[in-house]
């Protein structure tokens, strides 16, 4: 398991190593590499402590939108749906030149 850390230096050359949500920890080391050590080591601990586990969940990237269902629903060749394209356009149109809209 991977968690983002965030690694500083800090007042008197050592390092401070961060953890945020949901295991809010800092530890401190006289290098990197001992920083880090001693927030795994705190992050295991407090694991072991509370008989709590970190778990993910894979969230698609890209809900599905509703209205893609009745996308393309609509007959080309019908003249209502091209009447009303064509009003569409031309209220489009209008509003494009009104330079009282935004």
């Amino acid at each position: 398991m991977q968690i983002p850390v965030l690694l500083e230096p800090i007042p008197g050359n050592r390092y401070r190593a961060r953890s945020g949500e949901p295991l809010v920890l800092s530890a401190e080391g006289r290098t990197r590499a001992e920083a880090l050590h001693n927030l795994e080591l705190l992050v295991s601990q407090r694991l072991a402590a509370s008989q709590a586990e970190i778990a993910h969940i894979d969230v698609s990237a890209v809900s599905e939108n509703p209205w893609r269902l009745y996308a393309g629903s609509l007959p080309k060749d019908d003249p209502m749906v091209q009447e009303w394209m064509q009003i569409m356009e031309e209220n489009r149109r209008k509003a494009d030149e009104d330079p009282d809209l935004p």
